[in-house]
């Protein structure tokens, strides 16, 4: 299972209002590189691909293809306001050791 926060998804609700067009849900993988071996990639995307797992957060559905879901099982992400600036974080219980930045991980 993978979770946000009330301000990931208040976060998520306010892009999808400001969004040109239609959008179903928003996507979540990860990617090779990074500092730490892996990187995050969100976006909202209209619909799901067919081999994608969707998990319902609230009323935002996320999407996330099979390969990306075994690294994220248990993730939970946020969204923080900071003076550094804002943006999403991620709490993975998989990842052994990640980047200053928090973007990616390994």
């Amino acid at each position: 299972m993978i979770n946000l926060t009330d301000s990931a998804l208040n976060a998520v609700r306010t892009a999808i209002a400001g969004a040109a067009g239609p959008v179903g849900g928003l996507r979540v993988t990860v990617e090779t590189g990074g500092c730490a071996g892996n990187k995050y990639l969100m976006g909202l995307v209209a619909e799901a691909d067919p081999d994608d797992t969707v998990v319902e957060c609230d009323d935002i559905k996320l999407y996330v293809d099979s390969k990306s879901h075994e690294l994220l099982v248990g993730t939970t992400i946020d969204f923080v306001v900071a003076l550094q600036g804002s943006g999403f974080t991620f709490e993975n219980p998989n990842a052994t050791k990640s980047c200053s930045c928090g973007k990616s991980f390994g």
